[in-house]
């Protein structure tokens, strides 16, 4: 009897193929195998897809993904890809904005945006202002009011700089229950205004 190489009758391995449609006005380039640049009206998103281990092609107006695997993980993996890359798709087309609300129940907090950094300051009576990093070259963090607004291009990038600023403002050792004061996300949305 003889046993495969993964052990006890492994699947063999089998190589996986998604298409993904490319609208009119967004390019897409490929460089080397796995980084894939994609440009739009709004700007450009660039990612490096090489520790998926996929092979991206262009072809017409599709983008060819390929893996070659075995199995759920393999599927599950194509599924994350062809999800990076339609939001990246979305993200040059249309934009992605979150929309954060500063809640201050005890101080009134002040939030400040220089450069790369966004500066809380007051932030439960501290003296020290608490600071959260934005995070890619296109996102934008506008201050309106009781609102703070993160828009960009990039949904990983977005996303991030929102949640390092609700991170900045967690409370620590006191009663989470009567401290409410932080920025909280309370709207994610696909456009920017």
């Amino acid at each position: 009897m003889m046993l495969a190489a993964g052990g006890l009758g492994a699947m063999p391995l089998q190589e996986y193929v998604e298409e993904i449609e490319v609208p009119d006005g967004v390019v897409v380039e490929i460089e080397g195998f796995s980084r894939i640049r994609v440009k739009g009206k709004l700007g450009q998103v660039v990612k490096d897809l090489s520790h998926a281990n996929v092979r991206l092609e262009v072809a017409s107006n599709k983008i060819l993904v390929k893996l070659v695997g075995r199995g759920r993980r393999a599927k599950a993996l194509m599924g994350t890809i062809r999800s990076i890359i339609e939001n990246m798709i979305v993200g040059v087309t249309q934009g992605f904005t979150y929309k954060m609300k500063i809640v201050a129940s005890h101080f009134p907090i002040t939030v400040k945006v220089q450069g790369d950094t966004v500066y809380i300051e007051n932030f439960i009576g501290e003296r020290a202002p608490r600071i959260a990093k934005i995070v890619g070259e296109g996102t934008r963090v506008e201050v309106k009011g009781e609102d703070v607004i993160v828009k960009g291009v990039d949904k990983e990038a977005v996303g991030q700089t929102a949640a390092n600023i609700e991170q900045a403002t967690k409370v620590r050792r006191k009663d989470p229950r009567k401290f409410l004061d932080g920025i909280y996300i309370y709207e994610k949305k696909v456009g920017i205004e």
